[in-house]
């Protein structure tokens, strides 16, 4: 697909702070979120808070290491409940800022792969944000209500830190596999194959060995491992165990 605006981005990425502010704010903190194990609301608002403003502390440090989590000022969810909403808003405007006073190509540190420019944050930290609001609104029993484009933009964003290259993750696809993914609504496509040491995807999929059809937002779902390889929301062809084996082994 092609890249979104830099400045869609940015407003995305408030846009979607705003969205899981308000939903906290109107549930439960104590709501379990099954699709995070032991998680309840309250930690998984900690967690993107805080995550937010650890990434602004590496970027205006310019770090080209980690930084610890707990050496990050103001990084904890504010024990005064009060508090917390006013809190968790500052957070993405944090990144931003940081972003546009260190310089958006300064590199810095990250979790895959090589140093990469400030600005790379920003996505980053969308998409952590928008799957995490996609867990809470999941846990409320309520429609995962993320924009089409935003959706197919968290898939492109999702197979280029596999492609990067991570701990985390194990190659998805066995030699001589591949999978097809296609947003029925957007029309965007993922022929994505094997390489050497990681994946990569071009041309029209035709000669792929599975293929996986769905809406941008259950794809982006399926991708994130938060809907199941036999959800009815999903149309499979093709070599049946290429799914299951990419979803076991990119489990964040």
């Amino acid at each position: 697909m092609e890249p979104l605006d830099t400045a869609v981005i940015r407003d995305a990425l408030r846009s979607e702070n705003d969205l899981l502010a308000d939903l906290y704010r109107e549930a439960d903190p104590e709501t379990p979120i099954p699709t995070c194990g032991e998680w309840r609301l309250k930690n998984l608002l900690a967690h993107v808070g805080g995550g937010h403003r650890w990434c602004a502390t590496i970027i205006t440090r310019r770090s080209t290491e980690n930084i610890e989590f707990a050496a990050v000022p103001d990084v904890r969810r504010p024990r005064d409940p009060a508090e917390v909403d006013h809190w968790f808003r500052q957070t993405a405007d944090a990144v931003i800022d940081a972003v546009d006073a260190t310089g958006p190509e300064v590199p810095v540190w990250t979790p895959f792969g090589p140093l990469r420019p400030s600005e790379w944050w920003i996505r980053r930290r969308l998409h952590e944000n928008t799957g995490h609001r996609a867990d809470a609104l999941l846990a409320l029993d309520r429609p995962v209500t993320i924009d089409p484009v935003l959706a197919a933009d968290g898939v492109d964003e999702f197979l280029g830190l596999l492609q990067m290259g991570s701990a985390r993750f194990r190659n998805p696809l066995d030699e001589g596999t591949s999978i097809l993914f296609r947003a029925t609504d957007t029309g965007d496509t993922w022929p994505v194959h094997r390489t050497e040491d990681s994946i990569g995807w071009n041309g029209n999929g035709e000669s792929t060995t599975a293929t996986v059809e769905a809406t941008a937002v259950d794809l982006y779902l399926l991708v994130l491992g938060r809907i199941p390889v036999d959800s009815s929301a999903l149309t499979l062809s093709g070599d049946a165990a290429v799914l299951p084996k990419w979803v076991e082994r990119t489990e964040f």
